[in-house]
């Protein structure tokens, strides 16, 4: 192959990637300035800060906003220990061989699983066998489970970009494996596996099916006092307000005041770990 040959294929397989880009950021733009456009009007303080009222075709979404915010965070403090740990052991102690080979191929099917797969599973171990409700704790230990393995696999693509002459100076000095994992390895790679915790906040706020079974209820006008009561959640709200509603097209501007409000507390919670991120690298 010439070089103008190179040259010609490198320009159309950039063009092709530049045009998906394109038309994602394109997608993405119509449908936030749909949803903008539709919702704008239904966002206010009282919408932000009180419960539904008269069937939830009136008043606002405080309970559905902190029971999110609650699923969210709670499933990151459940599976971002438990997914650093898992890919420790995969990349550091782990032998290469069959079995790795297998546990990283289920590793990667379970995070294209979909969700209501998830959701039956916490129905059936956490709800009924571990006889915790349909509970905050339910769907916390449900949405850790649906994100774990997207953050095992970024926490060890983030342990291998660590180049191995950090570890091989750390051992030279006389440092056992654990301490150069823990003191050396893992600062380089947190920043790497904070990507991870973006990507799962980002999915567990956004889950419907997973909660529906598990944690989240119609309508709680009362924040929780425990882990073990109910709450609201904004994509359950929606899908509620949606399907099942008594007045579907009176709601319909709370719709989209909701979505609106959901993309916004996502942007908000990816956005605070974004900055984290970027304080450690800079650290670093």
């Amino acid at each position: 192959m010439s070089i103008r040959t190179r040259h010609l294929l490198q320009k159309a397989v950039f063009g092709v990637l530049r045009g998906a880009a394109l038309i994602n950021g394109l997608a993405l733009f119509i449908i936030i300035s749909f949803l903008v456009y539709n919702g704008w009007r239904a966002v206010d303080w009282t919408f932000l800060s009180q419960p539904p009222l008269d069937s939830m075709t009136r008043g606002g979404i405080f309970p559905c906003i902190a029971g999110t915010f609650l699923l969210g965070f709670g499933s990151m403090l459940v599976a971002f220990p438990w997914g650093v740990a898992s890919a420790i052991f995969l990349h550091e102690y782990a032998r290469p061989g069959p079995a790795l080979r297998v546990i990283r191929l289920g590793i990667n099917n379970l995070a294209g699983v979909p969700s209501v797969v998830f959701g039956l599973f916490g129905l059936a171990f956490f709800v009924t066998w571990c006889k915790l409700g349909v509970s905050i704790l339910s769907g916390v230990l449900t949405l850790g489970v649906l994100i774990l393995p997207v953050i095992i696999g970024t926490a060890e693509e983030a342990l291998r970009s660590v180049p191995a002459t950090y570890r091989e100076a750390s051992l030279a000095l006389g440092a056992t494996k654990w301490q150069t994992i823990l003191r050396v390895v893992l600062p380089a790679a947190f920043p790497g596996m904070l990507t991870g915790s973006i990507l799962g906040i980002s999915r567990a706020a956004g889950e419907t099916a997973a909660i529906m079974f598990t944690a989240a209820v119609f309508f709680t006008p009362h924040l929780p006092a425990s882990l073990f009561d109910p709450v609201m959640a904004l994509p359950y709200h929606i899908y509620v307000l949606a399907t099942a509603g008594t007045q579907i097209e009176v709601t319909r501007p709370l719709q989209y005041g909701t979505a609106l409000v959901l993309i916004a507390l996502v942007f908000g919670m990816n956005l605070v770990a974004i900055v984290c991120r970027a304080r450690l690298q800079r650290k670093g």
